[in-house]
């Protein structure tokens, strides 16, 4: 590609700390993953005058900690989790994995965030709890949320797979949920090409959390290892989901550059508002539903992606537009009951969740990562609005 559509920014750093931790004894579930989880949720509470760090826990992926969260908090059979149609694959599969409903809810229109008035009126006797998504890197309205749970006795597990770095209206992820679920996947803002970790502010899920990522037996590794033999007991039915000391070495280092990688990924964010209002100014306008062509900003951002709405009959021409001039893009998301599997389980028709459908049928997403050079961006800036007059 010409512009990609992501660069990792693992570097000598990451390579040194990685590489100390293949002379050491564990590569797995080790001193590593207890640093790592120690300081992310130390991380979680920075600059907090009084704020107790979260239990944070490490996992494989961001799916499994989904999946796990659920588990933890008891929600399976029989049970509706009320979520969001503008979302990755993952959220809605870590519902049907525990064996429960997800009922999907519309949007805002202006920033593609579950939209707390509608979930009010969708929970029934059934809904066990709510599984909001921080879109693009934005938190949902969690304090609208986290009151509707309060009154209707639910839990809440936030996935902030779009970032680490986020808060609105003073509150960041895990503060009000009962879980927060991180995403460290190859293309997030701190990655180690996979993992993930939960935080949470309950000792029981805490400690649910980690016997579930280690198959639900009642030691791990490092626990039984490096002093008098403990004997092993398999409490409940788990999974093989936790994190490695090998990539805990990789994300440790990357948090005390995060918030210095957001501050760069901000700054593009801005130009490209801005340029591309300039040469597109119909990027300003709004649907009949009020959807606009950019989304709308609602606290701070850790701006892991960069989406624009084009006309939904053009989209795709759009995308090939851009493919052809070697630009890297990407889709997130089409509105996820409107996709194949889930249509034949759920059957819910196009229609049902319109806001939802039109940003999935718009919505196109552009490079976006700190390294992203002011002549690339340009390039990709030009690209957008020649495909646009095109169109």
């Amino acid at each position: 590609m010409s512009v990609d559509f992501y660069r990792h920014q693992l570097g000598d750093d990451e390579a040194s700390e990685w590489r100390k931790v293949i002379g050491t004894t564990f590569l797995t579930l080790g001193p590593q993953v207890a640093a790592f989880e120690r300081t992310l949720g130390e991380y979680l509470v920075r600059g907090r005058e009084n704020g107790a760090p979260p239990a944070v826990v490490g996992t494989n992926s961001c799916s499994m900690g989904l999946l796990l969260a659920l588990r933890a908090l008891d929600v399976g059979e029989g049970d509706e989790v009320i979520t969001t149609p503008m979302t990755f694959a993952s959220t809605t599969n870590a519902i049907l994995l525990a064996g429960a409903t997800p009922i999907f809810v519309d949007v805002e229109p202006d920033t593609g965030l579950i939209d707390p008035k509608r979930v009010e009126s969708a929970v029934t006797k059934r809904t066990r709890a709510l599984m909001p998504v921080h879109l693009y890197g934005q938190l949902a309205d969690m304090r609208a949320l986290s009151d509707i749970a309060r009154r209707n006795n639910l839990c809440i597990v936030e996935d902030s797979a779009h970032g680490i770095e986020i808060e609105r209206d003073g509150v960041r992820p895990g503060e009000l949920g009962d879980a927060a679920v991180f995403s460290f996947y190859a293309t997030k803002n701190l990655t180690s090409g996979d993992g993930g970790a939960v935080a949470t502010r309950h000792k029981d899920v805490e400690e649910r959390l980690r016997r579930l990522r280690n198959h639900g037996v009642s030691k791990s590794a490092s626990d039984r290892h490096g002093g008098t033999y403990q004997h092993w007991d398999l409490v409940e039915l788990g999974y093989k989901a936790n994190l490695t000391d090998l990539d805990a070495s990789l994300l440790r280092v990357q948090l005390p550059k995060a918030e210095a990688k957001r501050k760069a990924r901000e700054s593009i964010a801005m130009r490209y508002e801005s340029e591309l209002l300039r040469r597109i100014p119909e990027l300003g306008e709004t649907s009949s539903r009020g959807v606009s062509g950019l989304v709308a900003r609602r606290g701070r951002s850790s701006h892991h992606l960069f989406t624009i709405h084009a006309k939904s009959d053009k989209r795709d021409a759009l995308l090939a537009h851009l493919g052809e001039c070697s630009i890297g893009t990407a889709v997130n998301y089409r509105a996820i009951h409107l996709l194949t599997y889930l249509q034949k389980l759920l059957h819910i028709p196009r229609g049902t969740l319109p806001i939802a459908e039109e940003i999935g049928d718009r919505t196109i997403s552009l490079p976006m990562f700190p390294t992203l050079s002011e002549s690339a961006q340009s390039e990709v800036i030009d690209a957008v609005a020649q495909g646009w007059s095109m169109s």
